[in-house]
């Protein structure tokens, strides 16, 4: 029940520290909600910064069906479009699949999972964590790292405090099938939001949106929202008729917020989603959370071998995801500010088609460097 590092989460970021933990020799423990494979509200797209570390670590994405995507669509609420290169570009691949794989690599390397349960409490005494769980286990841990997604109980257990977000959003994906290029990720405003498409593995595809919680509620449910307003953009309109839906049922989730996070809250270190939400029209999101997990577990390693004290450790995570993830993060929020409204994606988009070479700063603007097998911190 002791062990030098527990990760709360096992999504991309805990998955990615663990890994990295694990190649470092040290006994790591993953604490998942869920059992592998299942699926998360995702946009499914990565961008290329993290391919090669992806493949570094012995993932086939080829094998695995991962499709090559190098082209953007976006279009305002009334249609209007605009097209242009990805110059980075990037791939698809569900998290259905993507993070069973990890886990596998992960569990291969040593890393110890206690799935399909809950964090209750997480307390340090005397520099040492102790990780109550609603199985009524107890773990002892030196380091604890919080990857546990966009919003969960836990917030409020380590006392995070987040500035009042003025609208509630909901995130809702399906896989479907449907007549769309293959190398081409697309991004539909609506009003109140907006919904992406690109494809996956096995000939389908990810349609994920975001969306305005009022939008819901003045609706009786997710299929009429989708109909009187999602369906006002043609594009979305013509999915919503001609497409296969592969799922019995959406995945949803509610309380989405894109506020400012504390990186550390009560000592533990925070990465991905729960550091921080990139706004999803940046495509950005599971990147981030990749290099997040990577740069968390290169430090607490160093803390771990005694080459830092704790607060250094917290000192250097904080200036590390700073300088790394920051000015991305408050630049999705400004192109946010800009789409999910008829008059703004309007107006924008018809500015675009005019001066579309502003589209490059734009995109290069949300993506990171590209990374390897070891990372610089």
């Amino acid at each position: 029940m002791q062990y030098h590092t527990v990760i709360v989460g096992g999504g991309l970021g805990g998955l990615t520290a663990s890994i990295e933990l694990a190649k470092q020799g040290f006994d790591v423990l993953v604490i998942e909600k869920y059992a592998y494979p299942f699926h998360r509200v995702c946009g499914e797209y990565i961008s290329n910064e993290v391919r090669p570390y992806l493949e570094n670590l012995g993932l086939d994405l080829n094998t695995l069906g991962a499709t090559k995507i190098q082209k953007f669509q976006l279009s305002s609420v009334n249609g209007n479009s605009i097209f242009t290169d990805l110059t980075m570009g990037g791939f698809g691949i569900s998290r259905y699949k993507i993070d069973y794989e990890l886990y596998l690599i992960a569990k291969k390397l040593g890393v110890t999972f206690e799935l399909n349960t809950s964090v209750e409490e997480i307390q340090q005494i005397n520099e040492v964590f102790f990780v109550d769980t609603n199985t009524n286990k107890t773990f002892e841990a030196k380091v604890v790292i919080g990857a546990y997604g966009k919003r969960a109980k836990l917030d409020k257990i380590l006392n995070r405090k987040f500035s009042p977000q003025k609208t509630a959003y909901i995130g809702v994906k399906y896989h479907i099938k449907y007549d769309f290029p293959k190398d081409l990720i697309a991004l539909h405003n609506f009003d109140g939001g907006y919904c992406g498409i690109s494809a996956i593995e096995d000939n389908k595809y990810c349609l994920c949106y975001l969306s305005e919680r009022k939008n819901l509620k003045g609706s009786s449910g997710i299929d009429e929202m989708e109909e009187k307003i999602l369906s006002k953009n043609p594009h979305l309109k013509a999915i919503f008729e001609q497409a296969e839906f592969l799922f019995s049922k959406p995945e949803v989730i509610n309380e989405v917020i894109f506020v400012k996070k504390s990186v550390i809250s009560k000592h533990v270190l925070m990465v991905g989603d729960t550091a921080g939400l990139i706004a999803p029209l940046a495509g950005n999101g599971m990147s981030i959370a990749i290099r997040a997990g990577v740069l968390s577990a290169h430090l607490v390693g160093d803390f771990l071998n005694n080459q830092i004290s704790c607060e250094k450790l917290e000192h250097n995570y904080t200036d590390v995801w700073n300088k790394n993830f920051k000015n991305r993060l408050w630049r999705g929020r400004q192109l946010q500010k800009l789409f999910g409204n008829e008059t703004n994606s309007n107006l924008a988009i018809s500015f675009l088609k005019k001066v579309p070479i502003l589209l490059y700063p734009i995109i290069k603007s949300t993506h990171g460097k590209v990374i390897s097998s070891t990372p610089q911190v």
